[in-house]
């Protein structure tokens, strides 16, 4: 009696487990985006190879073959390594479609953090880790996605090839999105990607905005400002001194505009926000952001749409801001160098070169060197923005949330869809899932993302997948 009133009541346990989940497959994915988030994998003490492999697992478990799951890792960089797995399609002659994101996150330490960065804690509606957000939600989807694919038997039309990657968050480190496209094209050739990037935005009291997708990314880029001196005695002050020439020259790269410039992101994304705007009550901001997209040289109207929100200001343009200083040597002395790192998020189809010379010339100051550092990747076009990517977006999002909106938007982050745009494999970011104006606190402290918003995602991303890949 007493084994059977236990089996009951695990019976009546998995039962009401089940009843928690409208969805069946949910806790399915909860194990693996727990699993994938408690997986320290930042560059100081963490392993993405280790992430991937179990990631590569827990795909094998659902029915893919060794030969569809490609491990890779530089042997210099061992915990720096990734994944590539592939569900064959039915049409050899569809281009295959992309999946790509990263692993890796920001480094996080726990006496900063309220909760351990690196322990998944649900509470009052959210998500809190380090990678809960970026870029581990939807590098967890993805993963999610192809695992229920394999469980229904799926085929798709079109073969989809799924990418984790490293190195993403680090200048500097090794970056699996790169070495990729350059060491093993064939794993991850394709016909376009979908990256993050973009997502829903809610206003400050929860309501959602608008959705977005990504068609084109500034690049990251630093520069190093630097100016030597003789130095001497700080007893003998002289008017030759290195920390005033570079205070001069970076308060002129404060006052310094770089020339406006749209893209197909940015246009789209101006012309729809302007009739939220409007509607909103806000005409003048929908007045000028119509007058930006017909005429960026009009300056009244770019500077009251940059003032309203410095995320829209920031696509218009190439944008430089000083990050780090160092100067000096000894407190009783002058110094001998000063040195500052200035970060541009340059504009698409810029070059670094062009933005090194604009910076000079700004400057006008033979004393202070500039210095491009590590270039990370080209800095190509953005990818067409078309009504085969779009139309999928627009329809599965009237169903899930009517009213809200589709925008193309320009990323003035940078991801690493920058290394298979300038492959040739356009590259868009598409995530579905809504996001608060503080970002969710990615790469600062306690970065969360809502239950909610990670569940709709999910939901969207795996129907939107199922679309584009039976397009014809």
């Amino acid at each position: 009696m007493k084994s059977r009133f236990a089996l009951g009541a695990v019976t009546v346990l998995m039962a009401c487990v089940q009843n928690a989940y409208a969805d069946p497959t949910e806790p399915q994915f909860r194990a693996l985006y727990k699993e994938l988030v408690e997986t320290n994998t930042t560059l100081s003490a963490g392993s993405c190879t280790l992430a991937a492999e179990r990631i590569a697992a827990r795909l094998k478990t659902a029915g893919f073959a060794d030969s569809q799951l490609h491990l890779f890792a530089d042997p210099a960089h061992p915990k720096e390594g990734g994944l590539v797995a592939v569900l064959p399609g039915s049409d050899p002659k569809a281009k295959a479609i992309l999946l790509l994101a990263h692993i890796d996150v920001v480094e996080a330490k726990r006496e900063d953090w309220v909760r351990d960065p690196f322990t998944l804690i649900e509470e009052d509606g959210k998500f809190y880790a380090r990678g809960a957000l970026d870029d581990k939600a939807q590098a967890a989807i993805w993963a999610d996605t192809l695992v229920r694919f394999k469980n229904e038997g799926y085929v798709p039309r079109h073969t989809l090839k799924m990418a984790l990657t490293c190195g993403e968050e680090t200048g500097g480190a090794f970056n699996g999105a790169e070495w990729l496209t350059k060491n093993r094209r064939e794993l991850i050739d394709a016909g376009f990607a979908i990256n993050e990037g973009a997502g829903g935005e809610l206003d400050a009291a929860g309501k959602r905005v608008s959705m977005t997708v990504q068609a084109g990314e500034k690049v990251s880029q630093n520069y190093r400002l630097e100016v030597t001196n003789r130095g001497g005695h700080s007893s003998r002050p002289q008017k030759d001194n290195a920390i005033y020439h570079l205070a001069g020259a970076l308060k002129k790269i404060e006052g310094y505009t770089f020339p406006i410039q749209l893209a197909d992101g940015s246009r789209g994304y101006l012309t729809g926000m302007s009739k939220i705007q409007a509607a909103e009550g806000h005409k003048d901001v929908a007045a000028a952001m119509l007058a930006v997209v017909k005429n960026p040289k009009d300056t009244k109207a770019v500077a009251l749409v940059s003032g309203r929100d410095t995320s829209w200001g920031a696509m218009l343009h190439t944008t430089c801001v000083a990050t780090m200083l160092d100067a000096g040597h000894a407190t009783n002395a002058l110094p001998q160098r000063a040195r500052a790192n200035i970060n541009c998020r340059i504009f698409p189809g810029v070059t670094q070169e062009t933005v090194r010379e604009a910076l000079v010339k700004a400057i006008n100051d033979p004393a202070v060197k500039v210095d491009t550092l590590e270039i990370r990747g080209e800095n190509s076009a953005p990818p067409e923005l078309t009504r085969a990517i779009m139309e999928p977006v627009e329809k599965l999002t009237a169903k899930m949330w009517p009213g809200v909106p589709v925008l193309p938007i320009l990323q003035s982050g940078a991801t690493d869809g920058q290394f298979l745009n300038a492959a040739g494999i356009p590259t868009y970011g598409i995530s579905g899932i809504f996001l608060t104006p503080d970002l969710g606190n990615i790469h600062g402290l306690n970065e969360y993302i809502g239950v909610q918003s990670l569940m709709e995602g999910r939901s969207f991303l795996y129907d939107l997948v199922k679309v584009y890949a039976g397009q014809n």
